[in-house]
């Protein structure tokens, strides 16, 4: 099993660092009656993770998806973030590939960094597109010295290669904002094929102190014309990472928020690139859902899409919490987290779970229904490192409150819960919540949705190691951290109404 060697370790001694809120004195486990206890047990994440990417060293900044149509994988570029960053040239771009998310293979460095006194002396994230033998790769140059690179900041630049391993960097800048708009925001590159046959480029940036997205075309992926601002960005925000794309009869818009009261991934649609672009002008605010095109939660940052032609899939990373403690706000880069971009037959989108993560799951082990009453809960037996939990709540009314917990044992004082939470008779939304403790966390809730009519939730959870994945109905989804959820008891609970949990299955790793 992946976790003897770590308790191996832990018979040493009890464990003294908890990472979670737990009673002070941990016992020592032993591999013999490991899997019969519930006590709490500190856990530490492992050094490389499979299901949600991690790095053994480091960690997952701003992917950039691509479909490779010579290969017929997925290949996700991102920023490779280390602990320990030059204080100039920091997070080259790395490669992975995989064709259905359940694995990744990784194709390490493919575009470095520059020197200290280049334009990408930090890379940043952008797009890759196939043409003719060929694939571009549209990046954020990243200045910290602009007083040595022509008074800018940030512009856009180019990598090609034949083979996708080895990349040729063209050391002229592609595009600047000088002249039209800001040096130092002018990022983010991404680049579709119209309707019209033509390469298209928007880039995040700033047109007279407001955020814009500015709108390039070209015949040949070198030569870019400028077609003005795309669109305007709402009020005082700032889309980070946006992606173009059409699916089906719709062309949407995603984009993460930059702004610190919401830092979440939204997105706009339209039946045409104009009807996008009207979603924002004069500030309009002419939102896709009743929700305000909210995907996921804080949990999942600098989201961007790729399809194979059947299914779109994002991807996102879910970010560390300093210190690793459970209550800390996120940070920058963590592990990369993929899912299943669902199209309802509105429009609207959501997320839901990637088949391909799913069948790396067995059938698990089925559990007998049960009801929970008033203030109550079933303790579940330990987890391992990578789970999958599925399991049906049907509530007896609009107001019944329910959730699950993680990192809990029988000796716990304190844990950590996802908490499906009635805003109204008929809105819900999911909280994150440390019980025993501060109770609500601000900034780690999601949004709120339209309950089922029927008061039936269908939840599936998946888990690896402290990342943890909440979908309910596909119509919701929530990305979140939970330090010490791995190897320890769970449980799921009753706030106070009547609801049954049927058809639980639980499978490990």
């Amino acid at each position: 099993m992946k976790y003897n060697m770590i308790f191996n370790m832990l018979l040493l001694g009890a464990a003294s660092l908890s990472l979670g809120a737990c009673s002070n004195d941990e016992p020592v486990i032993t591999n013999k009656d490991f899997d019969n206890t519930t006590t709490f047990l500190a856990s530490p994440d492992e050094a490389k993770q499979d299901i949600y990417f991690k790095p053994t060293v480091g960690t997952v900044g701003d992917p950039m998806p691509f479909y490779d149509p010579v290969a017929q994988d997925f290949k996700i570029l991102y920023l490779q973030e280390y602990p320990n960053n030059d204080i100039f040239c920091h997070h080259p771009i790395w490669g992975l590939s995989t064709k259905d998310g359940s694995s990744y293979t990784s194709l390490g460095e493919l575009i470095p960094t520059g020197s200290s006194s280049e334009m990408d002396m930090a890379p940043g994230t952008g797009s890759t597109i196939y043409h003719d033998g060929v694939y571009y790769t549209f990046y954020t140059g990243h200045s910290y010295r602009p007083a040595i690179t022509g008074g800018l900041n940030e512009a856009v630049m180019l990598a090609t290669s034949s083979d996708f391993r080895n990349w040729e960097k063209d050391r002229n800048l592609l595009l600047t904002g000088s002249g039209e708009y800001s040096d130092v925001d002018f990022r983010d590159p991404i680049v579709f094929k119209g309707d019209d046959n033509k390469f298209h480029m928007l880039v995040s940036t700033k047109q007279n102190g407001k955020g814009v997205l500015a709108e390039y075309t070209s015949t040949d992926l070198h030569n870019w014309n400028s077609e003005g601002v795309f669109m305007t960005m709402m009020w005082d925000r700032f889309y980070e990472c946006p992606d173009i794309f059409k699916m089906g009869d719709w062309w949407y818009l995603i984009y993460s928020e930059m702004h610190n009261a919401l830092r979440k991934v939204q997105y706009f649609k339209g039946r045409t690139l104009d009807d996008l672009k009207a979603c924002t002008k004069d500030d309009a605010g002419i939102w896709p859902d009743d929700h305000e095109g909210f995907l996921d939660s804080r949990g999942l940052y600098a989201a961007k899409t790729a399809s194979n032609g059947t299914d779109r899939y994002v991807w996102g990373w879910c970010a560390n919490r300093p210190g690793n403690i459970n209550t800390n706000a996120y940070g920058w880069a963590g592990n990369l987290v993929m899912h299943k971009l669902i199209q309802h037959a509105d429009g609207t989108l959501s997320l839901g779970e990637v088949p391909g993560i799913a069948s790396k799951f067995g059938n698990g082990t089925a559990y007998a229904d049960f009801a929970l009453n008033g203030e109550a809960y079933k303790l579940m037996p330990r987890l391992g490192v990578e789970n999958r939990i599925s399991f049906t709540v049907t509530t007896s009314n609009p107001w019944d409150k329910f959730g699950v917990s993680f990192g809990r044992g029988d000796d716990s004082d304190t844990y950590y819960s996802l908490i499906v939470n009635p805003e109204s008779e008929t809105r819900r939304k999911i909280n994150f919540e440390e019980e025993g403790g501060r109770g609500f966390i601000p900034d780690n809730d999601g949004y709120n949705f339209a309950a089922p009519a029927d008061g039936v939730y269908n939840v599936t959870i998946t888990i690896d190691n402290s990342v943890v994945t909440m979908y309910i109905n596909d119509n919701v989804a929530q990305t979140t951290r939970i330090y010490n959820s791995a190897r320890n008891s769970w449980s799921i609970n009753s706030y106070g109404g009547d609801i049954r949990i049927s058809n639980l299955t639980v499978s490990k790793k």
